[in-house]
């Protein structure tokens, strides 16, 4: 049996996406720094979903606990969804915000894949999609810390698949545009803001987490064998361009 292990699983993307996976069929672990609620720890018991309490910033407690897990049960599947939202131009951010940016939104993923990957290759199988986000494909003003972080995803998916392409080991990302979740909901309380962002998506809404994790599904399935080091743009239209006017 071959597990599909989620970061940030106690909410938005990575719970969608544990809820999906487990739909379709996988042994999931989730991984959240925060213990899921009394309703959710029920629920994952009962579908036999494991859980695993783990800051993925921290790389001291994060590798030792992942090698230990990764002896008892064979992980072909790593899905990189943990993240956090910051704001702040250079001029702008402190240290200590900046390495907690890296540390959750980059780094954290990379210490996953180091201490997965050794597995996958002696296996030759292995599948990693790692979220970034449209502000890793482009840049948004007063977000630097973040822009960097998600930038910075899109090119350690390349680079594991430059790496380890001809070894059976997939890496892909997607690219979420806005994606209505508890990390994005503080931009509400600027409703103007929050009404130009999803003007900015050509489809003229907001996404919901079960669409990202419908396009992770996919990359994580047999359908994508000859997918790698793509970035899967989920943003309705936003990195496509913009519209000018309201003709039908």
């Amino acid at each position: 049996m071959s597990y599909a292990l989620v970061s940030g699983a106690g909410s938005g993307i990575g719970r969608a996406t544990v809820e999906r996976l487990h739909a379709d069929g996988y042994p999931v672990i989730a991984v959240d720094i925060a213990r899921p609620d009394a309703a959710l720890a029920k629920q994952w018991r009962e579908q036999g979903i494991a859980f695993l309490a783990l800051d993925v910033g921290n790389r001291d407690a994060l590798l030792p606990a992942i090698t230990e897990l990764s002896e008892s049960r064979a992980i072909s599947t790593l899905i990189n969804c943990a993240g956090i939202s910051s704001y702040g131009r250079a001029t702008d951010i402190k240290p200590a915000e900046w390495q907690r940016v890296m540390n959750i939104n980059l780094n954290g993923s990379l210490w996953l894949c180091q201490a997965l990957l050794p597995d996958m290759l002696a296996r030759r199988q292995g599948c990693i999609v790692n979220v970034a986000s449209i502000f890793g494909l482009q840049a948004c003003d007063n977000n630097l810390a973040y822009n960097v972080a998600k930038g910075g995803i899109v090119q350690l998916t390349r680079s594991l698949a430059a790496d380890y392409a001809h070894c059976g080991i997939r890496s892909n990302a997607v690219a979420p545009g806005l994606i209505e979740t508890p990390m994005t909901a503080a931009i509400k309380h600027a409703p103007d803001t929050h009404q130009k962002f999803i003007d900015w998506h050509l489809q003229g809404r907001a996404g919901r987490a079960e669409e990202v994790a419908a396009a992770i599904a996919f990359l994580c399935s047999a359908d994508a064998s000859f997918v790698n080091g793509q970035i899967l743009a989920v943003d309705g239209g936003f990195s496509a361009g913009r519209r000018f006017g309201s003709t039908n």
